[in-house]
């Protein structure tokens, strides 16, 4: 999805939409500063959230231990010209990969929740200042 806020913002809010849905975010990689102190190449704003929520892990882990490889959720904030842009992996990979059906319902729980933090981030971001 494309919001019209500033990426800065955008992150702020996206931060406040996952934890409001019970995500926490444990990880944070900034693509842009890595690619220039490692590569020294650039590229827009770029982050990557890991995003995590721990009762939906537990419960995914104590069905299949190897699930640890797909988590946490990533959620993806960048900036596309004069937009920035907000993207959230979907959790069915959890079923698809493991063929798990089992992690079906914890796939639902998550999705629908990264869904509602997105829907917040595009109200929050489209109303006025």
């Amino acid at each position: 999805m494309r919001v019209p806020t500033p990426f800065a913002d955008t992150v702020a809010t996206v931060r406040a939409a996952l934890a409001e849905q019970g995500f926490g975010v444990l990880t944070e990689i900034d693509v842009r500063a890595t690619l220039r102190a490692k590569l020294d190449v650039g590229m827009e704003d770029y982050l990557i959230l890991g995003a995590c929520n721990p009762k939906l892990a537990h419960r995914a882990l104590s069905i299949h231990r190897q699930i640890g490889l797909l988590l946490p959720c990533n959620v993806v904030v960048r900036t596309d010209n004069d937009a920035t842009v907000v993207e959230a992996v979907d959790p069915d990979i959890l079923v698809a990969h493991t063929q798990q059906p089992a992690l079906r319902p914890i796939a639902e729980e998550a999705r629908a929740g990264l869904a509602a933090a997105l829907e917040a981030v595009v109200k929050r971001c489209a109303a006025p200042a």
